[in-house]
C-alpha cells in the first residue's frame, strides 16, 4: 500500500504539496531589521559556525522538501489531512510528518474499490467478434453467388416439389454436378453412393440427398484439412516458393499473405524470382511498399536461382521469420521452364536445409477441371505442399474446390474472393460448404 501510496503523488511538481523551508531567512530578516544593520548580519552568517545539530536539521527538511516536490497532486480530503502544519514542522521535526501520512494511508485503504465491469466488457467483446464473424460470412456466401446460381439453386429447382428419389432426378442431379465442376470422377463417386443409399431406403426423399451431399462434398475437402496448418521451422526463415502459370494472380496473393504475416506479429521479406515478366519486380515492389517490407531484386533477366540464393543470405542475416519467393509464371506443359523450376528448388535447399518450407501452387478457379491438370504436373515437378484458389467470386465453377481436394490430396491453404487486402481469406471447409449451400430453397 506504501508503494501504491508513493506512486499516486509522483508527477506534477508545481500543485504538489509543500513545506516550508524559508523559516530560516525569515529569522534571518527580522533579526536584521530589528536589532542589527544589514552589514552586521551578513558578517555574522559568514562567521557563525553550523552545529551538528543545524545539519541535521536543514538535511531532515531538505529530504522532506524534495520528497514532496516528487509527489502527484493531492486531491482536496488529502490535503485536508495534511493540513496545518505545526510549528515543530516548519523548525524541522519530521515525526509528525510521518505521523500524517501514515495517518493518511488509513484512509486510503479504507476507500471502497470501484464496482466490477468485467462481465459487461466481456459481453461486448464477445458480441462485437460475433458480428465481425458473420459479417465475414455472409461476404463469403455472397461472394460464392455465381457458383450457387448453377449449383445449389439448381438442385433447389430440380428437387423443388419432388417426393421421391427416381433415376431421372439423378440423371438430372449428375448434369448439374458437373456444369458445377466437381468432376467427372467426383460426380460418379457422389451419384454411385447415393444409389447405394436409396435401395437400402436411407435415403427416401430430395431433401434428405440434398443434405448427403453437403456432407459428402465437406468429408472431401476435410480429408486434407488437418494437414492444413503452416509450420514454421523452429530456427531460420520460413520459406515460400510460390508457383503456377501466367495470369493466376501469383505476385498478387504473395502481397496479401505477406499482410497475413505482418498482422501476426511476423517479419516479411519478398524476392522476386521472376525476372523475365515485364513490370514483374515493379509489381512486387508496389506491394512491398503497401506493407512496408523489404523487397529482394536483381536486374531484368537475371538467373532467379541467385536472386534466391542471395535473398536467402540476407533473410538469414537479417533474422527475417518469413520469405516470400515470387517466381515467373510458366505453362505446366513446357518441360524446359519446369526444370528451371526445379533449380530454384535445389538452390534453396542447399541455402537453407528444408527450404522451401512450402511451395504454394496457385490456380486461377475460373479455368475449372484445367487447374486440376497444372495441379498433377506441378505436383509431379516440384512436390506442391498447399494450395491458394483465386478468382471464387467470378466464377460458376467452385465444384472445383472439392474435385481438386478429392484428386490431388493438397490442402487448400487460401481462396481468394476479391480485389481487397483481406478478400485472401484463410481456407475452412465447414465455412466453404455452409455458404456454399446458404440460401437453398426449401422443398415442398
Amino acid at each position: 500500500m506504501l508503494g501504491w501510496f508513493k506512486k499516486k503523488f509522483r508527477k506534477e511538481k508545481d500543485t504538489a504539496p509543500t513545506i516550508d523551508t524559508s523559516v530560516e531567512e525569515q529569522k534571518i530578516e527580522t533579526f536584521s531589521e530589528e536589532e542589527l544593520p544589514a552589514e552586521k548580519v551578513t558578517e555574522i552568517q559568514e562567521s557563525s559556525p553550523e552545529t551538528p545539530e543545524m545539519v541535521e536539521d536543514v538535511e531532515a527538511k531538505e529530504e522532506i522538501t524534495s520528497a514532496a516536490h516528487q509527489t502527484e497532486p493531492a486531491t482536496e480530503p488529502e490535503l485536508k489531512s495534511l493540513e496545518p502544519v505545526s510549528e515543530h514542522e516548519e523548525e524541522g521535526d519530521t515525526g509528525t510528518v510521518a505521523t500524517s501520512l501514515v495517518d493518511n494511508l488509513a484512509n486510503i485503504e479504507e476507500i471502497p474499490p470501484s464496482p466490477p465491469v468485467l462481465e459487461d466488457n466481456i459481453s461486448d467483446v464477445v458480441e462485437s467478434s460475433e458480428k465481425k464473424k458473420k459479417s465475414l460470412f455472409s461476404r463469403l456466401s455472397d461472394r460464392l453467388g455465381k457458383t450457387r446460381e448453377t449449383f445449389t439453386y439448381q438442385i433447389d429447382a430440380l428437387f423443388l416439389g419432388k417426393k421421391e428419389i427416381d433415376a431421372d432426378l439423378l440423371d438430372d442431379l449428375e448434369e448439374i454436378l458437373i456444369t458445377a465442376d466437381l468432376g467427372v470422377g467426383t460426380t460418379e463417386e457422389l451419384l454411385d453412393y447415393a444409389r447405394k443409399k436409396v435401395s437400402r431406403k436411407e435415403l427416401s426423399d430430395p431433401n434428405s440427398l440434398k443434405a448427403f451431399l453437403k456432407e459428402r462434398i465437406k468429408s472431401f475437402i476435410l480429408e486434407n484439412e488437418t494437414d492444413a496448418s503452416l509450420v514454421m521451422p523452429k530456427k531460420g526463415p520460413f520459406v515460400i516458393m510460390v508457383i503456377g502459370v501466367n495470369g493466376v494472380g501469383k505476385t498478387t496473393t504473395i502481397g496479401k499473405i505477406a499482410n497475413k504475416f505482418l498482422k501476426s506479429g511476423s517479419s516479411v521479406m519478398l524476392v522476386a524470382g521472376d525476372t523475365f515478366r515485364a513490370a514483374a519486380v515493379s509489381q512486387l515492389k508496389i506491394w512491398g511498399e503497401r506493407n512496408n517490407v523489404p523487397v529482394i531484386a536483381h536486374k531484368d533477366g537475371a538467373d532467379p536461382s541467385s536472386v534466391v540464393f542471395d535473398a536467402i543470405g540476407i533473410a538469414k542475416a537479417e533474422d527475417i521469420d518469413v520469405v516470400l519467393v515470387d517466381t515467373a509464371g510458366r505453362m505446366h506443359t513446357k518441360d524446359n521452364l519446369m526444370e528451371e523450376l526445379k533449380k530454384i528448388k535445389r538452390v534453396m535447399g542447399k541455402k537453407l536445409a528444408g527450404a522451401p518450407h512450402e511451395i504454394m501452387l496457385v490456380i486461377d478457379a475460373t479455368t475449372g477441371q484445367n487447374g486440376v491438370s497444372q495441379a498433377r504436373l506441378f505436383d509431379s515437378a516440384v512436390q506442391v505442399t498447399g494450395l491458394t484458389l483465386t478468382k471464387l467470386d467470378g466464377t460458376s465453377k467452385g465444384g472445383i474446390v472439392a474435385n481438386i481436394c478429392r484428386e490431388m490430396k493438397i490442402p487448400i491453404r487460401f481462396i481468394g474472393i476479391g480485389e481487397q487486402m483481406d478478400d485472401l481469406r484463410d481456407f475452412d471447409a465447414n465455412e466453404f460448404v455452409d455458404a456454399l449451400f446458404q440460401g437453398e430453397a426449401t422443398n415442398q
